[in-house]
């Protein structure tokens, strides 16, 4: 909750968070505690924890409409770990989570433009596939111009032999 409302102003707006649409402490809670993962595969929210060396780092949102109309959320909610490549590191077995979980075919990456930081890291794996204005994006955000890309289910070996291929080469 920390990160929601705990957060300045200038990093909310940063992100576009339309504050009606976040609404209060409790509503936030409650979206939460809706995303727990029962095991449904048809559940339409799962929430999960990232933890670094067993304490928590943020978390990730899956929001499930249709097999082809599905968005992530992902948030790094302590300032310490942003920055330094956990995203990268982590996007392919984040992917892998979601279509194991779930009987999607395709994901939406929605993205505002100005987010350079989660638009570069994107680049190493997906590119994008369209630029639009979006009247109500996906989650608690304003409108605005966002990047979408696709992925989908058939793309997610890919992403796991690319990590492979990094972590190999780090090694050597």
């Amino acid at each position: 909750m920390r990160f929601w409302y705990g957060s300045s102003d200038e990093f909310l707006d940063f992100l576009g968070i339309d504050r009606s649409r976040l609404g209060r402490t409790e509503d936030t809670r409650q979206r939460f505690i809706q995303a727990i993962r029962t095991g449904d595969t048809n559940q339409t929210n799962v929430a999960f924890a990232i933890t670094v060396n067993g304490d928590y780092a943020g978390y990730t949102l899956l929001n499930r409409y249709t097999p082809d109309i599905n968005y992530s959320h992902w948030h790094i909610t302590n300032p310490a770990l942003r920055g330094l490549g956990l995203s990268t590191a982590l996007y392919p077995y984040r992917i892998k989570t979601y279509f194991d979980v779930a009987p999607m075919n395709r994901l939406i990456h929605q993205t505002r433009t100005r987010n350079v930081a989660v638009n570069k890291m994107l680049d190493q794996w997906v590119s994008v596939a369209q630029t639009c204005y979006i009247e109500r994006p996906d989650g608690v955000g304003l409108p605005g111009e966002f990047h979408l890309r696709y992925v989908h289910r058939g793309d997610v070996p890919a992403f796991l032999d690319k990590a492979r291929a990094v972590r190999e080469a780090r090694t050597n």
